[in-house]
């Protein structure tokens, strides 16, 4: 009912000895395998392109390396084998945890990589503020995270990370240790933001219906190591109705996509 995306499709474009299949593609992944010094393979031959504009999610078990994938496009760790693409521009990242230095307010916290990167006070306070306003922030800007709920401080991260104006965004499960009531309506703002700036984004997720409402495609990952066993499309347009997680349809890839999930596990 679903196809399985087709990877390695007719190369359009090359870059760094890697073929994409478009010059629209913002990252991508070919043959990429890790393994730790420990001798722990935690992913095993991933071939995977992200599109600009194009949000992609992934699901699969604990522990089968989706947060590695993340960490191996980010460059906070290099590959055992295999070559990875990453287009021109920043790269915006949020973690699980919100990572907020806890002695700061929330403007100043959002301020920090502009900071880091060397911009001047003037240019950083803008950005803060203008990233602020997106994420519904404003109102807390002297506040200091320990006087935020986990979605406030989830915010900040997220506006943190847009001071760069990141042309890629990868998402390590933001919204993993939210109540469910607070994750479907921050799930509901990030998509708002990607339908406004239209990143490129890796959106990595344990919920299947999350990934369903947030990506153009969903990609399941095997037990460890892992690799992508299938790739499922997601055929609602943007912008997305709020009630989409009740229609049907969803229901209807959520459950395959669960069922794929499960099939893996056996």
């Amino acid at each position: 009912m679903y196809p399985l995306g087709v990877l390695g499709r007719p190369a359009l474009a090359e870059a760094n000895g890697m073929y994409l299949e478009s010059r629209d593609v913002a990252l991508a992944f070919d043959r990429v395998s890790k393994t730790f010094p420990d001798g722990t393979r935690a992913v095993d031959e991933v071939t995977v392109q992200v599109c600009s504009g194009e949000m992609v999610g992934i699901v699969g078990p604990s522990g089968c390396g989706k947060s590695t994938l993340l960490r191996i496009a980010s460059r906070l760790t290099a590959p055992t084998t295999g070559e990875i693409y990453v287009g021109p521009g920043n790269l915006g990242y949020v973690f699980q945890d919100a990572t907020l230095l806890p002695w700061r307010t929330v403007q100043r916290n959002v301020e920090l990589l502009a900071e880091l990167a060397g911009m001047q006070p003037r240019e950083r306070a803008v950005r803060a503020a203008q990233a602020i306003t997106l994420t519904g922030l404003s109102g807390f800007e002297n506040h200091r995270p320990r006087a935020l709920s986990g979605g406030m401080r989830m915010r900040v991260s997220l506006a943190r990370a847009l001071t760069m104006h990141p042309n890629i965004f990868l998402f390590d499960e933001p919204f993993g240790a939210l109540d469910e009531i607070t994750r479907e309506h921050l799930g509901g703002e990030l998509l708002s933001l990607f339908e406004r700036e239209r990143f490129a984004g890796l959106f990595v997720t344990h919920s299947v219906s999350e990934a369903v409402f947030l990506a153009s495609r969903v990609l399941v990952m095997s037990p460890r190591p892992g690799r992508i066993v299938d790739e499922i499309a997601v055929p609602f347009a943007y912008p997305r109705p709020p009630d989409l997680r009740f229609q049907p349809e969803f229901a209807s890839i959520a459950g395959h996509i669960s069922e794929r999930l499960r099939a893996n596990l056996e």
